[in-house]
């Protein structure tokens, strides 16, 4: 009788645990070392912190057997791996490999070598398999029956999407940006606004002890169905929902206001991992978070679960509460902005995530990239969620196709309409903007941490004929655009910026007689979705517009104005209207504040297994001292998450305050760092300026 090798002594009819890669006894330690590096390097699975063996579906991996007696040609026996609590082959959860001539479940399997009583055996999932943790047994035809071996953790076996398999649905062709967009476990959110863009370093740290089980965890806090997991819409489409709180007690709690004292302010993260550990210890969501981290986080659990991703950036993207392809930004009949009727909102950027996948639901030519948002802003069938929403059809006006192609296509296509309304509650239109919303769309730079403008991905040329079409379609399918009549005016301003905000408005009057202009100033403070935060200016003046000439009219606004507005935003947004006769005027401006930069330096030579002492330096730029300074340091592979406070104490401009930590890099890495500076009640975000590979 075939038996696996036994346990022990008195054991003699039981069978012993099957020994794979990710056996960690000591008997099988130098042939465990030659299964690592076969099955790591080909599943591009090495830089996973955990002894488990983890591949990627598609694709062959080796485990070792060892029975109690040399294999002989008639032995009978098969490999199962099974998943969740009622494990069943018809739902691919239970899978049966075989070895022989008997048939099995979808899984293959070949004998690879035999060596007395150990067999090498090689066994390929199939490319559309459940994703997950499998237990893994091997069971032995002993008479009429079966004989398996032991529940053993060590034995488990964890099973990824597979980018570098062309039947899988994430396959991605080209071999640079699958390393980017599911090997990189760093990158680059970008942030502020067309022609001021600024960026954030994240470390999303996919590949961080305890990262893998925390997505896995989530998956299994959705009670998404198990043989769900192997289908990538659903499983993108069920992970949009479960990194918000909204509706279902998931990963992150949004909060857009001035308050974090319950929780971390949005700014503070530097990462993925602290806030995903913390979920999977706690069960509890973890507070706060805005776009860019629901993206960053939202990234790290793609990537670790194998589906390439990347985060976009939309620079003035539409918030449109009505549905349709029109911002309406209402003003009183004195041309000041209507706060309290204006519903809409423009953001000053939005960030969302694409993953690459094919969509054999939608017609040919709409797979490849696709929208997935977790931050919640509308419901999609009940839940806070967004797509995924096919790229391709969004550039087209296909807004038929499944999941909410049409909520992006306004964010990225809406037309900006400035209303008047009277005091009887009647809006008349007096401008219409085209092409303020999506200016810009933008992503990291395969291998590089420039941006990459992906416009053209989104939407035709502004004012092209296939932009027009694509207009046309997509009104054909529901999204109602202005189509107000306007005449064409002779007066028109502009706002440009200086340095140190000083103002430039220019009146330019294309007619023939002068024009004597009504016009008014407003300045706010404003988060980065364009919801007013405070107001520091508003004032009404008058100029006269000599026929055919430009003129400018300067405003200097100065730091004590709206220094005490600021809280935590770095963003100014001015609003200029002006009447003339029946001719109305108006235009915008976002102004974003610059920041100090951080430096870093390490002691001696970056190094391998040494130890080093990195120190992180600021110039206070400001003549009044700063207290309550927090620095979060950083690194995947490094360096945990640290946050030491109360270290920096800049006393004066040009004083510099350094904290010290130490890092011990077992690999290649990269450190990055952040500050967080408070002074009374508003902090000052440092961005990450400088990076430290080791």
């Amino acid at each position: 009788t075939l038996l696996c090798k036994q346990e022990a002594a008195h054991l003699t009819n039981q069978l012993q645990r099957v020994t794979t890669t990710c056996s960690r006894s000591e008997e099988v330690a130098a042939e465990e070392t030659a299964f690592y590096q076969i099955n790591k390097p080909n599943h591009f699975t090495s830089a996973y912190d955990i002894e488990n063996l983890v591949v990627r579906r598609g694709l062959e991996f080796v485990i070792r057997v060892t029975f109690n007696r040399p294999f002989a040609e008639g032995d009978d026996f098969q490999v199962e791996f099974l998943i969740g609590s009622n494990p069943s082959p018809s739902k691919g959860t239970q899978v049966v490999v075989t070895f022989g001539n008997r048939n099995g479940g979808p899984w293959t399997g070949r004998i690879l070598e035999t060596s007395g009583e150990t067999l090498m055996l090689g066994v390929t999932p199939t490319a559309d398999a459940v994703v997950g943790k499998f237990r893994t047994y091997v069971a032995v035809m002993v008479g009429g029956g079966l004989q398996r071996t032991k529940r053993d953790p060590s034995t488990d076996l964890y099973v990824l999407f597979n980018a570098w398999c062309q039947d899988d649905a994430v396959f991605v062709p080209n071999d640079g940006e699958r390393r980017e967009y599911v090997l990189n476990d760093t990158g680059v959110i970008f942030q502020g606004s067309v022609g001021a863009v600024s960026h954030r370093n994240w470390t999303y740290g996919q590949f961080e002890r305890g990262i893998l089980d925390a997505c896995i965890y989530i998956l299994d806090a959705s009670r998404m169905p198990i043989y769900n997991r192997g289908n990538i819409i659903k499983l993108v489409r069920k992970g949009s929902a479960m990194l918000n709180s909204q509706d279902d007690n998931g990963v992150l709690v949004g909060n857009w206001s001035e308050d974090f004292s319950m929780g971390t302010p949005p700014t503070s993260w530097t990462g993925s991992v602290k806030i995903l550990l913390q979920y999977v210890n706690t069960g509890v969501p973890i507070c706060f978070a805005q776009c860019w981290v629901f993206a960053g986080v939202f990234n790290t659990f793609l990537r670790c679960l194998g589906i390439p991703s990347r985060v976009i950036t939309n620079f003035s993207s539409a918030h449109d509460n009505t549905g349709n392809l029109k911002t309406d930004l209402i003003f009183k009949p004195d041309g000041t902005p209507d706060k309290r009727h204006t519903r809409d909102s423009i953001w000053n950027y939005h960030c969302w995530n694409e993953v690459f996948m094919t969509r054999p639901d939608l017609p040919p030519g709409l797979a490849g990239w696709q929208v997935v948002d977790a931050t919640p802003q509308e419901t999609s069938d009940g839940h806070f969620r967004c797509g995924p929403a096919s790229v391709s059809a969004i550039k087209e006006g296909l807004l038929c196709h499944q999941f909410d192609s049409g909520f992006v296509f306004a964010e990225v296509n809406s037309d900006v309409v400035f209303q008047k309304r009277d005091r009887y509650g009647t809006l008349s239109p007096f401008r219409v903007d085209k092409t303020h919303i999506g200016q810009a769309i933008y992503t990291k730079a395969v291998g590089s941490p420039a941006p990459m403008d992906i416009t053209i991905t989104y939407k035709h040329p502004e004012g092209s004929a296939d932009d027009s079409r694509t207009m046309a379609r997509a009104e054909e399918y529901g999204c109602e655009r202005d189509h107000s009549e306007l005449p064409q005016t002779q007066l028109s301003v502009a706002i440009s910026a200086g340095q140190d905000v000083n103002l430039a408005l220019e009146f330019q009057n294309q007619g023939e007689y002068p024009r004597s202009v009504q016009a008014h100033l407003s300045g706010s403070v404003v988060f980065y979705t364009g919801i007013t935060a405070s107001q520091f200016k508003d004032q009404s003046f008058s100029v006269t517009v000599t026929p055919y000439q430009t003129e400018r009219v300067m405003f200097k606004i100065l730091a004590q104005e709206y220094m005490p507005h600021l809280g935590a935003q770095l963003c100014l947004h001015f609003v200029v209207t002006g009447q003339a006769d029946d001719q109305s005027v108006s235009a915008i401006k976002v102004v974003n504040l610059q920041t100090p930069s951080l430096t870093m330096t390490v002691s001696g030579t970056p190094q391998v297994q040494q130890r080093m002492y990195v120190t992180v330096s600021f110039t206070n730029p400001f003549n009044f001292p700063l207290h309550n300074v927090h620095v979060a340091m950083e690194g995947p592979g490094l360096m945990s998450d640290r946050t030491p406070s109360s270290i920096l104490s800049p006393h004066s401009p040009g004083r510099r305050s350094s904290p010290l930590g130490w890092m011990d890099p077992d690999h290649l890495a990269q450190l990055l760092n952040r500050l967080n500076i408070s002074k009374h009640t508003w902090p000052f975000t440092f961005a990450n300026i400088n990076r430290l590979v080791c």
